[in-house]
């Protein structure tokens, strides 16, 4: 196990070059201008001289041949200094360290409800094989797959918010938001639902909870449906084995049957789907960011595509590729934990 850790852990450096460099090669069609102007900010690059401009190019070495210029922008990333992010107006490790907390506080929020009803679900269908509740959860489960994220969205927003007015879009109300960035409000977690009941403002985490509220409502809908339909399938499979056959002819309760003998086995692959769908709440929330107006690295990276803003489109980009790797290196740890038989040499 130790070893496989820091085989994969040594991997990592090497993932992130890879896909940092397909992402860097792209944007070499702008011409050396373009490319220093995400590095700069705007109200000051406008104020250079020409001589001020040709240094900046050569720290940045936007004239020299691709290999250095790429060598260049990996030292300078090491150092964080990932440029100048046209979209959040600031350093754009600065942009995404401040938007994460938002997108990590969605996903987690979303999380639990994801694993947990979708686990259950899919239990219970394969539980009730055949059964009218069988034949309801698969329905809901289809229709589930089919929405796309953002149609989903759009009905949860048309619904919960153009109708009933309950959960709003955003991420706060603007009274709400001028409380948060008062100097005498404590930012502990930088989450927002978790720093309101530390500060003991009832009403901001509440604010907080409806604006979440919307976008977790479509990210579980979405997912419970994928992950009920694996569960249900392992489950179904290990129920036909021979040893939880045998378990019910020795006289073990159902129950125990169940949960014990083959709910156990059965979480080997949903284990698999659920860590990727850990990370795919985490990098995958670019869509439901924009259509619920979150602020989020997700919406940060929208924009940032949208408006060409090469520095932070690449900022982001590591971003995501060192949570990929890391994600799926504890997706392989968790499946040999509850497969003894995978052995991770």
């Amino acid at each position: 196990m130790t070893t496989f850790i820091i085989r994969r852990l040594l991997l990592l450096p090497l993932i992130v070059l890879g896909v940092s460099l397909i992402i860097f090669s792209l944007f070499q069609i702008l011409g050396p201008d373009k490319l220093l102007a995400a590095y700069v900010n705007p109200n000051v690059f406008d104020k250079l001289s020409e001589k001020e401009l040709d240094a900046l190019k050569e720290k940045y070495g936007l004239t020299k041949p691709f290999v250095e210029r790429y060598g260049i922008w990996l030292w300078n990333a090491m150092k964080g200094d990932l440029g100048w992010s046209q979209v959040g107006k600031e350093p754009v490790l600065k942009a995404i360290w401040s938007r994460f907390p938002y997108t990590f506080e969605l996903a987690l929020y979303a999380l639990f409800p994801v694993i947990g009803v979708g686990i259950w679900l899919g239990v219970s269908a394969a539980v009730n094989r055949d059964k009218f509740l069988d034949h309801f959860i698969r329905i809901v489960a289809i229709i589930g797959w089919s929405f796309p994220d953002f149609v989903f969205g759009l009905l949860v927003l048309m619904v919960f918010y153009s109708v009933l007015g309950w959960f709003p879009p955003g991420t706060l109300s603007q009274w709400a938001e001028e409380i948060v960035k008062s100097p005498e409000y404590l930012k502990v977690t930088h989450l927002l639902t978790i720093d309101a009941l530390i500060n003991g403002r009832l009403d901001v985490f509440w604010n907080a909870l409806r604006h979440i509220i919307g976008p977790v409502l479509t990210l579980s809908f979405l997912w419970w449906a994928y992950l009920l339909r694996i569960t249900r399938s392992s489950m179904l499979e290990v129920l036909s084995k021979e040893y939880v056959r045998t378990a019910r002819a020795k006289g073990v309760p159902e129950k125990e049957v169940i949960h014990k003998h083959a709910k156990r086995n059965a979480m080997i692959p949903v284990v698999t789907v659920a860590g990727a769908m850990v990370i795919g709440l985490l990098s995958g929330t670019v869509i439901i960011e924009v259509i619920f107006n979150r602020t989020g690295i997700g919406r940060l990276a929208a924009e940032a595509a949208v408006q060409l803003d090469y520095a932070t489109v690449l900022g982001t980009t590591l971003f995501y590729s060192i949570i990929l790797v890391l994600g799926n290196l504890i997706i392989d740890i968790l499946y040999a934990v509850f497969d003894p038989r995978v052995r991770l040499g």
